[in-house]
């Protein structure tokens, strides 16, 4: 008879080989239409007239649609299953992407953005919340951190991509602008209608493992269900009003502060090094902090899951990520491409080691709501960052006083991350070992 730890074992590796690919591609998807605005910036702001605080907002106001629909886009993913609802997230996102190259002035500039938050709510949550449903809690920080090479790889590839389309200007009458639309909202819309044919909503409807492997993959997940509902709420009103969710959404939202802060201005922070216009040598260049944050995001979940006080080695990468984001603006160009290759290391790499506490520690329809309910708090992040950073930069009269806010931010996230508990929930992990 086979053993039961070998049995389980070999079906992690299968489920990983099978989805974690296509989660992958998924997510680099969704980060290049979140994050092309950021190269689309100047051409844009000329060709559809919007002016520098117009841009600000309406790149913050998708987080706001965003986080809005959050909780009720898990929820429905919880019942209906992933293939069906991420599906229907990807195809109606990539149309409103599409439908941004036609944006003229503020006021459809504002309405796009806000459709398009409402149209990709729940996406990574619903891929969080997905990963609980096929991998133990002892392999959930690994797996994480290999979900979340789909953020630098959008970059990596996203970023000359994107320099490159914006080329295309003038070609069949359109701007470079609107091409990067047009061409990375089609992309979407081809791969959330793969994953309907493609993924498997849980373990028990995988053709691709044996029956022996489902039986354990099921087991596993089904002992640590348990034991999250005898220590966590697994009702999600319970949730809302409980400590720890709200310390991890407080933590969340701050680190999404620091995210966005790079993610919207990297290419204008790179073109300024470099003394050029945004386009394929800025996209190239941008490039080159995401390639670092590939290493980061394999080896310091890696280290997260070795050591017994995660949260302290996830508070220290922050807080040298967030005095790394305030040397953004010194004027030697090799150093403040270092500084923001450091930063940008950071805020990624901490990322899967922080969902790894949420994750251990809600069950049922309290990781479904709960996972959103942090992730809706981010969003605002997202929201807060790039308004935050023009007031601070008019109020101070300083182009550098918004990315010094929004650095003293992350160290407060590093303060708060240093606080999560010594371990993460793990006696269920410690059940399989």
């Amino acid at each position: 008879m086979q053993d039961t730890g070998e049995v389980l074992s070999r079906a992690i590796v299968c489920a990983r080989r099978r989805l974690l690919p296509f989660l992958l591609l998924m997510y680099v998807v969704a980060f290049l239409d979140r994050a092309n605005i950021g190269f689309a910036k100047q051409q844009l702001q000329a060709g559809a007239r919007i002016s520098e605080s117009a841009y600000a907002w309406g790149a913050g106001l998708f987080f706001l649609s965003y986080a809005l629909f959050e909780i009720p886009s898990n929820l429905i993913m919880h019942r209906v299953g992933a293939r069906i609802w991420m599906c229907r997230i990807m195809v109606t996102w990539g149309a409103v992407s599409v439908a941004t190259m036609f944006a003229r002035g503020p006021v459809s500039f504002y309405c796009l953005r806000f459709l398009l938050g409402f149209a990709e709510a729940g996406f990574f949550p619903g891929v969080v919340l997905y990963l609980t449903y096929w991998f133990p809690n002892r392999v959930r920080g690994q797996i994480l951190g290999q979900f979340y090479f789909g953020a630098p790889l959008a970059f990596i590839f996203g970023g000359p991509l994107s320099g490159l389309l914006l080329t295309l200007h003038g070609k069949a009458g359109l701007s470079g602008w609107q091409w990067m639309f047009f061409v990375e909202g089609s992309l979407a819309i081809l791969v959330g209608i793969w994953a309907f044919w493609y993924l498997t909503d849980r373990p028990k409807d995988a053709s691709w493992l044996s029956q022996l492997e489902k039986a354990a993959l099921d087991k596993a997940l089904a002992d640590e269900e348990e034991i999250r509902q005898s220590h966590g709420p697994s009702a999600f009103f319970a949730a809302l009003g409980d400590r720890k969710l709200l310390h991890f959404a407080g933590i969340y939202f701050l680190i999404q502060m620091s995210v966005y802060g790079v993610v919207f201005y990297l290419p204008a922070e790179v073109a300024a090094i470099l003394g050029k216009s945004i386009g394929l040598e800025v996209g190239i260049v941008s490039a080159l902090p995401w390639a670092c944050a590939l290493s980061a995001v394999i080896w310091i979940p890696w280290w997260a899951d070795q050591i017994k006080r995660p949260g302290i080695l996830a508070a220290i990468v922050l807080a040298v990520a967030g005095l790394a984001s305030a040397a953004f603006l010194v004027k030697i160009g090799a150093l403040a491409l270092a500084a923001i290759c450091v930063a940008a290391s950071g805020f990624i790499a901490v990322q899967p080691v922080f969902w790894t506490f949420p994750t251990s520690y809600l069950s049922g329809r309290a990781a479904a709501g709960g996972i959103a309910f942090i992730n809706t708090l981010g969003a605002l992040g997202g929201f807060v960052a790039p308004n935050i950073k023009v007031w601070a930069d008019q109020h101070f009269r300083s182009a550098a006083a918004g990315l010094y806010v929004l650095a003293g931010f992350t160290l407060l996230a590093a303060g708060l991350t240093a606080l999560l508990p010594k371990e993460r929930y793990i006696e269920s992990e410690n059940k399989f070992k």
